[in-house]
């Protein structure tokens, strides 16, 4: 693990990372929402641009940097991305909950969009193109970078681009990173132990009393 300042977290291990990627593809698959997952999930050459670029990762294997795939994010993309993500997914309990950032989030993002899948390859310039954007947008407006902004400074900026009103012309191309970046924070963080446990989810929870679905649940699909 790398030494890091406070506004720069330590990476995850990669291990982790990328079962993390596959945790997320199934979370996607059983809900119909957010990512999608490559179309050939086996341990099988991928084609893509016309020639053979790899296998899927062994899980189960700790690789070495470059052995898999190069990550794509810069220290500058980096240090951008925790504090766009920390904006967008502030903990529900500050004195409790950890930052989505020091649960490794952008380092899922990192992962998903240095992989070589077809998903993951269209992301790819898209998350970096509109990490770049906002730190030379707030140096514009603000002579600063993005991650050293006061939270309402942040805001103005994301509130320009994350559609909650209207979208200026000019920001239509931020507007579908700023779209796509949050759900592949949301993807991550939601997949977690503490986002899941936000949303409530108690799946793969043992507990000794389970009685089955309640009669109203059963009524509901027809059952009862």
């Amino acid at each position: 693990m790398e030494n890091t300042s406070p506004e720069t977290p330590q990476r995850i291990d990669r291990r982790a990372a990328l079962k993390w990627m596959g945790a997320v593809v199934a979370a996607a698959a059983v809900t119909d929402k957010l990512l999608g997952a490559p179309k050939d999930p086996g341990a099988k050459p991928i084609e893509g641009a016309g020639k053979l670029i790899g296998t899927d990762p062994v899980l189960n294997k700790t690789y070495t940097p470059g052995e898999l795939w190069s990550l794509t994010l810069t220290p500058a993309q980096r240090v951008a991305a925790i504090a766009l993500i920390d904006l967008i997914l502030p903990p529900d309990n500050p004195a409790t909950d950890k930052l989505a950032s020091q649960l490794g989030v952008q380092d899922f993002i990192d992962e998903w969009i240095s992989a070589p899948y077809e998903n993951c390859a269209a992301d790819k310039p898209v998350i970096t193109a509109g990490l770049d954007w906002i730190d030379a947008e707030a140096g514009r407006r603000f002579h600063k970078k993005f991650a050293e902004l006061d939270e309402a400074q942040k805001c103005q900026i994301a509130d320009d681009i994350c559609g909650k009103t209207p979208v200026k012309k000019e920001f239509k191309p931020q507007q579908a990173f700023f779209n796509r970046f949050r759900s592949l924070a949301a993807g991550g963080y939601y997949t977690t132990p503490q986002g899941m446990k936000d949303v409530g989810y108690v799946g793969n929870v043992p507990t000794v009393d389970f009685a089955g679905p309640t009669p109203e649940a059963l009524k509901h699909l027809g059952l009862a």
